[in-house]
């Protein structure tokens, strides 16, 4: 699905107009505002999208989940040792394959994943208040768009 046309240019680039910087910004102010909502809960954005993770069943393992939440594994082992702390994560050594370890969300982190939705939805009505159903439903299209064509670590080395 390759085009011959280029979107971007160097001459017209500006740098706070840039499509990567406004949605640096927008998932920046995201999870400012997450952040202050989960307060309550004593968890960061972060540690909530681990939590809710965990609970869809999208993610099993600290290396899963620093791939989707794009997270060095460093701080993923930091953030699974807190919430382990806190009771609200198991690890859970794999059965077929002693080298796996699986993390597993105990009752309260069971409970916490159920309320989580409840603060997201909160926090992005906040957000979007100034959108219609309309412009939310293009939003979301174009941003599935963007996502199914990513580029792969190949596609970005420049040629020989």
């Amino acid at each position: 699905m390759g085009t011959s046309k280029e979107l971007f240019s160097l001459k017209h680039f500006r740098a706070g107009d840039s499509v990567g910087y406004l949605l640096g910004r927008a998932r920046t102010k995201l999870a400012k505002a997450l952040d202050v909502a989960l307060c309550e809960h004593d968890i960061t954005h972060a540690q909530g999208s681990l939590v809710l993770m965990l609970s869809m069943g999208k993610c099993s393992t600290a290396a899963d989940l620093a791939r989707e939440l794009y997270i060095d594994s460093a701080s993923m082992t930091r953030m699974i040792d807190r919430l382990e702390k806190r009771k609200l994560i198991v690890r859970v050594r794999s059965d077929d394959d002693r080298r796996i370890i699986h993390l597993r969300l105990t009752p309260d982190g069971q409970q916490l994943a159920q309320r989580l939705p409840a603060v997201y939805v909160a926090v992005l009505n906040r957000s979007f208040v100034g959108f219609s159903t309309e412009e939310l439903g293009t939003l979301r299209t174009l941003l599935r768009k963007f996502l199914s064509s990513e580029v792969t670590d190949d596609d970005a080395k420049p040629a020989d």
